[in-house]
């Protein structure tokens, strides 16, 4: 047993003295030994995060198994946002451009956090600490730019240039917000010059740059240089209803009428300015002949980004002359011309008459009917003279013998063939002897139909005139040069009820004409600019020909699955806010959201 020694003379307050002495001490050295440290790591932070190999760092020509994760630091956590776009540099100065795909949340230390503790403490506490958790962002790459100064072996070349993936970037890059205008349009495949739709946007933010305007315009190629104009490849806007579609349009279509807009006539030394021809439903186009309201700041800023504002003078509202139908406009000052279509451009379209329900022997009955009315009363011949051509009951007779029309077939035709007598031949003057003045270089003409009630009557206005507009544009011999020689855009706004596919003659002639107008329009001149709310409702032979298709805010789900956009964007459609735009034209840049001006540069509202 070990020898305790003696405590009986033990003195407490030595021992106390004693301990005191030693816990200082003790307590110096504590403080010494656990004085706190700067942990943070000197020098000044770049980028937002870094790339992470921890689950693989992969680019694959197969998109799906390409892998591209960045950690993203605490005090970059709240600016990150789902779609924006980012520089990832290679050692040699190339840039990977690509997007934000996704935003993940990924535990650091091992931890079940789905426990009642967790919860409770967490709901009690004023918020969580950012440096337990880590913070993901899943990369999609779009392109690698190069050719900038000082970039590599492309450094004599001071173009940034964008070519396809090829190469994984080096694990624990650092990773920055793309912020200069030009590796974003290059990145983008966005065109310097052009005619203006908007200004990039993500989730209904602009982009903002270090340049000055800090925001990037989008716009769409309007020259030769690489490719045909893509106002000739046809464009397509589709929305719904109070999604902006014409406040939209008409800031698009005015700036294919800016004074120094024009296009080289084939087979000519001249350039021509484009004619804007309007369908327009709900009277509503002819105001871009008047300014509007317009604040000067926002004037100064449009002359500032050559964007085409204020009313176009050359803008005449023709006047379309039917039976029991009346125009008053005073919510517009453009010019009213009135007009009526001659029975005599039935001859070339016999479908305009033909009604809903000819079949193909009775539209050949219909035609063959038509060349001998022609024969016997020449051009001049009127709908009401037809008509009577039609009550001869010898005639009807005659061509049953000869069994050229069989009697029932004459009978299908002549009640198919009327009511059409308020269209045709009214009191004013015809279209045929309007040309010069419907189809001029730099001027507007839109043909507003909301007055006329009867939908049949509409619809054959329209078409009777576009068909006119497209035969002539087509021609190798046209009767009228005006129309053959002159840049033509043809507007129609609600262009699913004219458009439409279905099993009838005059819809397989119409969308045939329409089909054969957008293959040929680049070669003609002729560019088609559609609008409408039903996407879905437009003849899908005409849908192919689009190559520029502008998606506003769309509820139906049928509606967003027929303008055919990448799925990440097509998803936002239903939530886009007003002038929130989605751009999918594919000859002119990546697919892209865009956000339009937020004040029209032409006269629109009722107001």
């Amino acid at each position: 047993m070990s020898d305790l020694g003696d405590f009986t003379e033990f003195d407490a307050d030595d021992s106390e003295s004693s301990t005191a002495t030693e816990g200082a001490t003790a307590d110096d050295a504590d403080d010494e030994a656990f004085e706190e440290m700067d942990i943070e790591p000197s020098g000044r932070d770049r980028g937002i995060g870094v790339l992470s190999a921890s689950e693989g760092l992969a680019i694959c020509e197969d998109e799906r198994e390409t892998c591209l994760r960045a950690y993203v630091t605490v005090g970059n956590r709240s600016d990150v946002r789902i779609g924006k776009y980012l520089i990832v540099p290679y050692p040699d100065g190339e840039r990977l451009f690509c997007r934000i795909s996704a935003l993940e949340y990924a535990q650091e230390f091992r931890a079940d956090d789905a426990t009642e503790i967790h919860a409770r403490r967490a709901m009690r506490s004023g918020g969580i600490d950012e440096q337990d958790f880590k913070f993901m962002a899943t990369l999609e790459p779009v392109a690698i730019l190069y050719g900038d100064s000082g970039s590599g072996s492309d450094a004599s070349d001071d173009e940034t240039k964008r070519r396809m993936t090829d190469r994984v970037p080096k694990p624990e890059t650092v990773v920055r917000q793309a912020t200069d205008k030009s590796e974003i349009k290059t990145g983008l495949k966005i065109p310097e010059d052009g005619v203006f739709l908007g200004h990039l946007s993500v989730g209904g933010e602009k982009v903002q740059t270090a340049a000055e305007p800090p925001t990037i315009d989008y716009r769409l190629k309007d020259d030769y240089e690489a490719g045909d104009p893509l106002v000739f490849r046809h464009t397509l806007v589709a929305g719904g209803t109070g999604s902006g579609k014409t406040h939209g349009s008409k800031n698009i279509l005015r700036q294919y009428l800016a004074q120094d807009r024009s296009y080289p006539i084939e087979g000519d030394d001249r350039t021509v300015s484009p004619c804007l021809v309007m369908f327009d439903p709900q009277d509503e186009y002819a105001q871009m002949h008047d300014d509007g309201d317009l604040p000067e700041s926002f004037q100064r800023r449009c002359e500032r980004e050559g964007i085409a504002c204020g009313g176009h003078e050359d803008t005449t509202a023709f006047v379309p002359s039917v039976e029991g139908a009346s125009y008053a406009a005073s919510h517009h000052r453009a010019e009213q011309v009135e007009f009526t279509i001659p029975f005599s451009m039935v001859y070339s379209n016999p479908w305009l008459i033909a009604g809903s329900q000819l079949n193909d022997n009775q539209y050949s009955a219909l035609h063959y009917l038509l060349d001998r009315f022609q024969q016997e009363y020449g051009d001049g011949g009127t709908y009401d003279q037809f008509t009577t051509f039609l009550d001869d009951p010898a005639l009807k007779e005659e061509l049953d013998e000869s069994g050229r029309v069989h009697e029932a077939t004459f009978d299908a035709v002549k009640r198919r063939a009327y009511g059409f007598g308020g269209v045709f031949d009214q009191d004013a003057r015809p279209i045929t002897d309007m040309v010069s003045e419907f189809v001029r270089a730099g001027g507007i003409s839109v043909v507003p139909t909301y007055h006329i009630n009867d939908s049949r009557s509409k619809t054959t206005v329209v078409l009777a005139l576009a068909s006119m507009l497209v035969d002539e544009k087509l021609s190798n011999s046209p009767r009228y040069d005006r129309i053959k020689e002159t840049p033509l855009i043809l507007g129609m706004d609600e262009a699913h009820n004219f458009l439409t596919d279905a099993d009838n003659v005059q819809a397989r002639k119409v969308i045939g004409k329409f089909t054969e107008a957008a293959k040929q329009g680049r070669k003609e001149r002729l560019g088609l600019f559609l609008i409408t709310q039903d996407p879905q409702d437009i003849a899908d032979p005409v849908f192919k020909q689009i190559n520029s298709t502008v998606v506003l805010n769309l509820g139906d789900k049928d509606a967003i699955s027929a303008v055919n956009i990448p799925a990440n964007l097509e998803s936002k459609v239903p939530y886009m806010e007003k002038g929130q735009m989605v751009v999918y034209s594919p000859d002119n840049s990546e697919p892209v959201e865009i956000q339009g001006l937020a004040t029209c540069v032409t006269k629109h509202g009722r107001e």
